[in-house]
This record gives structure tokens, sequence and C-alpha cells, in this order.
């Protein structure tokens, strides 16, 4: 058997669900590491890295061209595409950045729920590869290959329990993760600090006012997190 073959075969196959306790313990990590500001100064990178490129891959299949990603150290980020300044693809392109996060952990949640850990963990690497070509500044670069990083040795290295535990941490933070910049756009927004926000540009691209829209968010990711919570909890526990 060739490599790629025993690779393919690694990747596509199925591993064992895990313990019920190791699902409790990476949601309670997951939700701990949200909660707290210092662990999420470091972490919040990864939802920057999901909303940065939530707008990036909408860009691309709306049309637009996309010029690249910058990531800062503060913990923002920003996407350039070049096209038409109104329109669907505009509003799609403006809308994919909060909800990205909870789409991603839902479908992570997916694939954990169908035993497919090493599939999910490589499906990552992609996205982030894919992440990596569009970034254009060093802080970018050096954030995102620390992240594919992590997952890559955790997904070749480790064995399959970690592998799982990573996993399960991973979904459940981006899901618990969605929420927080929500929360943290609606507050500066109300103290006048978000001027130029996604919900911003939206509420000038529609007519909708700026609140609806982090109310969308808010939903979006409240609902994602439901189904993630459908998926991630053993049966026996709400049965």
């Amino acid at each position: 058997m060739t490599v790629l073959a025993r690779l393919w075969e690694r990747v596509s196959g199925s591993q064992p669900a895990p313990p019920a306790w190791v699902v409790a313990v990476a949601g309670l990590a997951a939700l701990l590491i949200v909660l707290d500001t210092r662990t999420w100064r470091l972490a919040g990178r990864v939802i920057t890295i999901a909303h940065e490129g939530g707008h990036a891959l909408v860009s691309v299949l709306s049309g637009r061209r996309l010029e690249g990603i910058r990531l800062h150290a503060d913990g923002s980020g920003v996407t350039y595409s070049r096209g038409r300044r109104r329109g669907p693809a505009m509003v799609a392109c403006a809308a994919a950045g909060y909800t990205a996060p909870a789409l991603l952990g839902a479908g992570a949640a997916a694939l954990l729920a169908a035993r497919h850990v090493t599939a999910m963990l490589w499906l990552a690497l992609v996205l982030l590869a894919a992440t990596f070509l569009a970034i254009r500044n060093v802080f970018g670069a050096i954030a995102v290959l620390a992240t594919a990083g992590a997952v890559f040795a955790v997904s070749y290295y480790a064995p399959a329990a970690v592998q799982a535990g990573f996993g399960y941490l991973a979904a459940w933070f981006l899901l618990f993760g969605s929420l927080r910049p929500v929360a943290e756009l609606q507050r500066g927004r109300r103290r006048g600090r978000a001027r130029g926000s996604d919900a911003d540009q939206l509420a000038q691209l529609t007519g909708v006012p700026g609140g609806m829209w982090v109310t969308f968010f808010a939903v979006v990711s409240l609902c994602m997190l439901g189904v993630g919570v459908w998926l991630l909890v053993p049966r026996g526990w709400y049965a």
C-alpha cells in the first residue's frame, strides 16, 4: 500500500466515539477558555481566522476578486476583495464573518458525530492552508501557521484518544467562541466604538438597522450551538 493510500485510509476511516466524560470535559474547557479574558486573548485568534476566512470564502464563491486577509495582534482582522460595492454578493460577504465560526463548529460537530475525527482535523488543515495563501501580513501568517501546526501535529502524530479530545475541544470552542465576538460587537456599538463594523456595513447595504444584523448573528450562533449540542452530547444524557 502506498503512502497516499495509507493516508487516505486513515483520513477517510471512522474512529471510535470517545467516552462521555471526554465530551463533557472538552465542552467545559472550551467554555472556560472563551469566558476567561486571558485565555481568550490568545485562543480568540482562531475565531478571527474563521471570521476572516468566512469573508474570503464567500468573496470567492460570489465571484468577487479576493485581494487578501490581514490579521492583527489586537485580535482584529480585515479581508479585502474587489467587485461591485452593492448587491447580494456584497451583502453575503459582509454577513459571512460573524456567522462563519458557528457554521464551522456545527460542521465539525457533524463530522465528530459520524466518528470522522481525523477527517475533521484534516479538513481544518485544508481550510487553514487556503486561508494562509490569502494572508498578506507577517503576524497573520504566523497565526495561521501556528494554528495549522498544532492541528497537523495532533492529526498525524497523536493517538486516536488524543485526536478525539482535541477534535471535540475545537468543535466546542468554535460553537461557544462564535458568541463572544457578537456580544463584544453589540457592546461596542452601544458605546459608539464599533463604527464601520460588519453590522454597520450591512445596514448601509440593505437599509436594515445594524442592531437587527447583530441579532441575526446571535441567532445563527445560538442555533448552531443548539445543533452542536444535539450532535455532540451523548444521547443517554437527555433521552
